[in-house]
This record gives C-alpha cells, sequence and structure tokens, in this order.
C-alpha cells in the first residue's frame, strides 16, 4: 500500500513538476517600484491566472533610476508598463515599442498648489515655479504649457520648472508654488503632510481634457512578428485584466498582495488601489484612439516626437483576449 501510495505522490509531483517546466516564461518590467498601481499584475501572478494560460511571469519592479523603454530595449523584459509619451519617443529613437493593452484609460496626474499661494487658475502660472517630474513623465505638463503658450525657461513672460523629486517636498518647504502628484500616490502624501483638500488648489488632467496616455502594456514590434509571442501577449492580457478586475472587486485583499511583494505602508496600498480602480475604465484594457490621438497631437505640437507615428499600437492583442 504505502509503495502505491509514494507512486502515486510521485507521479503527482511529477505531473506538477512537467505543468510548471511547460509554462512559458514571460518577464513584466514596471515603471515604478511595487504599489497598488501595479496591483492588477501581483494579483493576476498571486491567483494564479497568468499559470492557468500557461504563463510562468516574473515582475520586475522600477525605480527612479530604471526606464522601461530602456530595459525592454535591451533585452531584460517581454513586456513593460510605460507612459505613451516615453513610449512614442522611444519608438521614434529606434526602439520600437507597440501599445498591445491600456489598462489604464483615465490618467491620475494632477498639478496642486497652496491655496495661501499666488496660483489660483492656469492664469496665475506665468511667472512661478511649477514642479514636475522628468524620466518621460514630464511630456503631460510640456504639452500642457505649449497649450497655455507658455515658455518653460523661466522669466516672467512663462514659469519656471523645478526637476521635482518624487515626493511632496517642494510644496512643503515652498520650493515651488505647485508641484505634480499622482490621485493615487502623491496628492494623499500631501494629505499625510498636513494639507487638507479644502488648503489645495487642484488641476486634474483629465478634467481639463489635457491628460495623456499613462499606464500602458508595450511589447517590441519585431518580437510581436512571432506567432507564439503574440499568442502569450494575449494570454497576458488576458490574464492581467482578470487580476485587474479582481483587485477592483477587493481592493483590500489585493492591498495585502502588493504589501506582500514588498509594498510600504499597508494603509496607503488600500487607499491607492481605490483610486487606481478609478482609472481603469472599462476594465477591458482597449486603447481608446481618441485620447491616443490627442496625445499624438499634444507631443507632435510641443516637437516632444517630430513625425506622426505609424504602427505604433494594435488592437489584435485586446480583441483576441475577449
Amino acid at each position: 500500500m504505502k509503495t502505491l501510495l509514494f507512486a502515486l505522490m510521485a507521479g503527482t509531483m511529477s505531473l506538477a513538476a512537467a505543468q510548471a517546466s511547460a509554462a512559458d516564461p514571460l518577464t513584466l518590467q514596471l515603471k515604478w517600484v511595487t504599489q497598488g498601481q501595479f496591483g492588477g499584475y501581483y494579483v493576476a501572478k498571486d491567483k494564479g491566472f497568468y499559470e492557468e494560460e500557461g504563463l510562468d511571469v516574473t515582475i520586475k519592479p522600477g525605480g527612479p533610476d530604471i526606464a522601461p523603454e530602456q530595459v525592454i530595449a535591451g533585452g531584460g523584459a517581454d513586456v513593460v508598463v510605460a507612459w505613451m509619451g516615453g513610449a512614442l519617443v522611444a519608438r521614434e529613437k529606434g526602439v520600437p515599442l507597440v501599445n498591445i493593452a491600456q489598462p489604464f484609460q483615465k490618467s491620475g496626474l494632477q498639478l496642486i498648489c497652496s491655496k495661501d499661494g499666488p496660483v489660483k487658475t492656469e492664469a496665475d502660472f506665468k511667472g512661478h515655479t511649477l514642479g514636475v517630474w522628468f524620466f518621460g513623465n514630464e511630456y503631460p505638463f510640456f504639452a500642457w504649457m505649449n497649450k497655455l503658450g507658455l515658455k518653460t525657461e523661466g522669466g516672467a513672460d512663462g514659469v519656471t520648472v523645478l526637476k521635482q523629486s518624487f515626493d511632496v517636498q517642494p510644496l512643503v518647504q515652498k520650493q515651488a508654488d505647485c508641484i505634480s502628484v499622482m490621485t493615487y500616490n502623491e496628492y494623499w502624501q500631501a494629505i499625510d503632510a498636513g494639507f487638507k483638500p479644502e488648503d489645495l488648489t487642484v488641476f486634474n488632467y483629465t478634467e481639463m481634457g489635457n491628460d495623456l496616455l499613462e499606464d500602458g502594456l508595450y511589447a517590441m514590434e519585431d518580437k510581436l512578428k512571432d506567432e507564439k509571442f503574440k499568442a502569450n501577449m494575449v494570454k497576458f492580457v488576458r490574464a492581467s485584466m482578470k487580476g485587474w478586475k479582481y483587485a477592483i472587486d477587493n481592493p483590500d485583499e489585493a492591498a495585502e498582495i502588493v504589501m506582500d511583494n514588498g509594498g510600504q505602508d499597508e494603509n496607503h496600498q488600500k487607499r491607492m488601489m481605490g483610486e487606481v480602480a478609478k482609472l481603469i475604465g472599462t476594465g477591458t484594457g482597449v486603447l481608446d484612439t481618441t485620447t491616443y490621438d490627442r496625445t499624438v497631437k499634444a507631443l507632435l505640437d510641443q516637437k516632444i516626437i517630430t513625425k506622426q507615428p505609424e504602427g505604433a499600437y494594435t488592437a489584435d492583442i485586446t480583441t483576441a483576449a475577449k
């Protein structure tokens, strides 16, 4: 009996090992550190959604010195989370990135100013200092200033751009009149730093119609020509959006999963999951071409890119993922 039991156990273990080895490895590079912003991917891995699709997914956190566009260009990832502005700039420079899905269908970007400061409306920007992130995050801001006709080299006829750290200290320390924040992250850092919502003047990029596409999924154009790789991207997107749906329906559990993978401050992660849920839209990951066209036009107008991109996105993956 024991021999039979051991044989059955060995067979089960061998089957599990065979299934694990049969899974196709795939690496996802995130745009930033482990946090609720990427909750859907961590949930998809934790809940076995990727495994169900026959994928063995490795999730690599980002950071201030990590550019996803460079990582994938160097072969360090199969798919990356990136903002459209940075992806299109990279494409024009010879990194043939293609948007295969757009999980974030709304922008989370805002500019906030202290109400006791000099900036109350867009008309007050002139002559003042505005905090901006760089590393590909600056493109929506510069497109907005171009739309307003404001120079960004300083002086009375324009604005002074402060290269902002990824926190709210420039506003706290009055180094800038306004700073960049995300609805799901730094805005709440400002609240935690002592600001009340009524203490802040908020310029929301989406509400003003200045939003450019943010967290999208990108793969290399040449790799998408391989049918197996393309099929794996379909599986990856399908499982990822399943992960996002679960995360939205179960934000507290999703935050705990993020914490288990290296996230910081559970209360902050839970709050972040609630805010990120507002940006996912239909939950299909389908790219809205109207927002895409607005993103491209803004980048062209500011000469951030110099020519109309071709082949920069595909609907094939999300269509098949349905």
